[in-house]
């Protein structure tokens, strides 16, 4: 099943060039871009200091989940969808396994991260910013499924985690948030 869904949505991949090159750019950019917004709004107007909190809350979160995905990449060993048949590539083929996908890891620990800090509006904004970068991994033919599927898990587990350890108004939070 994950392998007819990889191959039903990268179905489309060398149909449209102007998509194609849609969907390369946002997997390209997406996770850098998302990273600058979350560090423009280290100077928000609004509630300041709850904003910075999840600024860093996100931060931890992208960097807790993209080490759990280097332990998972220690015993996981899947091959990319491309070298089994499955899909077609539209960019260089990646040096190392599939499972779980570093951006989909990256982009739902950002997002995953603003939505615990009950922040809605910049919550739907990275959410959308982290489905159109999942949905670009499987359209440009980098990922499984289940590779997207495993690092949304990831990532969320990871902006879980932070939350949990690491409290707002915390002495570490407040000497941290007052910087700048």
């Amino acid at each position: 099943m994950d392998a007819s869904l990889t191959h039903w949505i990268n179905s489309a991949a060398g149909v449209s060039p102007l998509l194609d090159r849609t969907m390369i750019t946002i997997s390209q950019i997406g996770v850098p871009l998302m990273v600058l917004a979350v560090a423009l709004q280290w100077w928000s107007g609004t509630d300041r200091y709850h904003v910075r909190h999840a600024c860093l809350s996100a931060g931890l979160s992208f960097l807790l989940g993209l080490g759990v995905n280097q332990i998972i990449l220690l015993f996981v060993h899947r091959i990319r969808p491309y070298d089994a048949g499955v899909t077609h590539l539209l960019i260089a083929p990646s040096a190392d396994w599939s499972f779980p996908s570093d951006h989909a890891t990256a982009s739902m620990a950002i997002a995953g991260a603003f939505a615990m800090q009950a922040l809605p509006r910049r919550t739907l904004a990275f959410f959308t910013m982290a489905l159109l970068i999942c949905w670009s991994r499987l359209h440009i033919g980098i990922h499984y499924a289940g590779d997207v599927v495993g690092g949304v898990a990831t990532g969320v587990a990871a902006a879980l985690a932070v939350r949990l350890a690491y409290r707002e108004n915390s002495r570490l939070d407040t000497l941290a948030t007052r910087l700048l």
